[in-house]
């Protein structure tokens, strides 16, 4: 993944990388920590669907001549859409071949039979190729965004570590990002030599130097999922009907991110953790021992500095370093980053040295930002004025540099005349928004609360409820950290008073998530009491 030359090669040998994955009841938040600081992070329902990469077989809902494209009914909230471009030039291919495979039930017919019809013209119509009504077999490309549903594509691919298998494809393709001329001959005789009949193959950038059998493997993994796939499609009726569905988002982010050089992946919930050390143990087996199960009793995130992370580096205004910081809006069409030197104090060479610096400081924090707030489309920076051009350009190459790091497809236009840099960034999924302002816990934003020495009396009034009449013995109750030191100072404790009047199932936990006066009340299984007062009042 990262491979750079000189200097970055150098830093790459010595980071530290971890994966730190909060699995709760309803959703799931995964961390990437590079030399323990956040640089990707993704939070997402358990229940959510649309994923990237799912595949459906569906019908067209509506079409759309003027757009050249259709509107199709994948389950979504809103219709997906589908543009005759991304209908693919093997479209005809793939809808004879979908029609012989509902003929019969019983028997699957082998996709190395189908036959290649000729190519869908570039410059055709939709309404020429679909009708309302039709059957297509569909994959999301782009995940609903805002007011839009979700964007398909009819050119399927199962993505692995090493390789993508294309259906309906004879091409052997090898990432840009191998540049040695020798290995991308060899990677692609060797493709050729096990790729199955009207399937095509792309190498990705994780597999240079890689022997055949490593290759081979995952190749057979990824023929297995379009049999799946396929054998869905054949067995079932109801429409639409998810026939492919993407590995879990642990195991996707891990598939894209691993790098053999990790410290460690951890895990608090047992289910996920054994996908990830099984999917470790397929594609690196002499790692598998860097995935461990975390036990603790402070929160995983908490414990590996993730929580407080979090809370400074999302909202609005991101503090960088020396008193400067970031104001980051989102609108409808674009990004906007304004640059601010705040309390900086100026060096004593000039404006033009500080502003240089407050400049080279921002674009390493934004280049972090648009990784762990992963977002998309177009980004316009409004970087202090700098009348240097040899300073315009450090700046231009030092974003360049920093950008290397990122996965997304991208592209960074010099600063122009009017001191402002675009960027334009992949996007695939929503962007990421974590609300890093707190409720008030106690009023629930009304502006009155209860008198605070009160607080713990009230606290062991929930706990009285639920042992005495609800009949839960053994729990854990969240507080915040400071509230938590409180309960729990002294030589005979509040804690201690707590457990010698209910039992000692009652346990106290120190969550920096949690804002100063809330508090949240989860059984031994893990699953959340709701106990709040303005719930109870209702």
């Amino acid at each position: 993944m990262f491979r750079f030359q000189n200097g970055r090669e150098q830093k790459q040998k010595t980071m530290t990388s971890e994966v730190i994955i909060d699995a709760q009841a309803k959703d799931i938040s995964i961390a990437l920590l590079e030399d323990k600081n956040l640089v990707e992070y993704q939070h997402e329902q358990r229940s959510a669907s649309f994923a990237v990469g799912n595949i459906y077989v569906a019908k067209v809902r509506k079409l759309m001549p003027g757009l050249n494209a259709c509107f199709v009914d994948v389950g979504a909230e809103r219709d997906a859409f589908l543009h005759y471009l991304d209908l693919g030039t093997q479209f005809s291919s793939y809808e004879k071949y979908l029609k012989q495979v509902q003929s019969d039930r019983k028997k699957l017919y082998p996709i190395s039979k189908a036959s290649h019809l000729p190519d869908l013209p570039k410059d055709g119509s939709i309404a020429t190729s679909l009708k309302v009504g039709q059957e297509v077999m569909v994959q999301v490309v782009k995940e609903p965004i805002n007011t839009k549903g979700p964007r398909l594509t009819c050119e399927l691919s199962f993505a692995g570590r090493f390789i993508v298998l294309i259906p309906f494809n004879d091409k052997v393709s090898v990432s840009s990002k191998i540049k040695k001329g020798e290995e991308r001959a060899r990677l692609k005789q060797l493709m050729q030599s096990i790729r199955p009949k009207n399937f095509g193959i792309i190498v990705r950038t994780s597999a240079e130097g890689k022997r055949v059998a490593e290759l081979d493997s995952e190749l057979k993994i990824l023929m297995k999922r379009w049999e799946d796939a396929i054998s869905k499609v054949q067995k079932t009726t109801e429409r639409p009907q998810l026939v492919f569905e993407e590995t879990s988002r642990a195991v996707a982010l891990l598939r894209d991110v691993f790098n053999p050089t990790y410290d460690g992946i951890y895990v608090n919930d047992e289910e996920i953790f054994q996908q990830i050390k099984d999917y470790v143990g397929l594609i690196a087996p002499e790692k598998a021992n860097i995935v461990k199960r975390y036990t603790g009793t402070v929160p995983i995130f908490d414990n590996f500095n993730v929580t407080k992370q979090l809370k400074s580096s999302f909202g609005k205004t991101v503090n960088y370093k020396r008193g400067a910081y970031l104001i980051i809006e989102h609108t409808e069409a674009m990004h906007v980053v304004d640059v601010n030197s705040g309390t900086r104090i100026k060096k004593e060479n000039g404006q033009e040295a500080n502003a240089l610096e407050t400049n080279l400081g921002a674009a390493d924090e934004l280049a972090r930002q648009l990784r762990l707030r992963d977002m998309g489309g177009i980004i316009v920076v409004d970087f202090i004025d700098m009348s240097l051009a040899e300073d315009r350009q450090m700046l231009y190459e030092r974003m360049c540099k920093n950008m290397q790091l990122d996965r997304a497809r991208h592209n960074i236009l010099p600063l122009s005349k009017f001191g402002l840099m675009q960027i334009t960034r992949q996007r695939v999924r929503p962007a990421m928004d974590v609300n890093v302002e707190e409720t008030c816990p106690t009023c629930f934003g009304k502006g009155k609360i209860k008198s605070s020495i009160l607080f713990t009396d009230q606290l062991e009034s929930k706990i009285d409820r639920l042992v005495n009449k609800i009949g839960i013995k053994r729990f854990d109750l969240h507080v915040h950290p400071y509230v938590a030191a409180y309960i729990n100072q002294g030589f005979i404790s509040l804690k201690r008073r707590w457990q010698m009047k209910y039992g000692f199932g009652v346990n106290i936990i120190s969550s920096q998530k949690l804002a100063f006066l809330q508090y949240e009340f989860y059984d031994k299984k893990g699953e959340f009491i709701d106990m709040q007062e303005e719930m109870e009042a209702q």
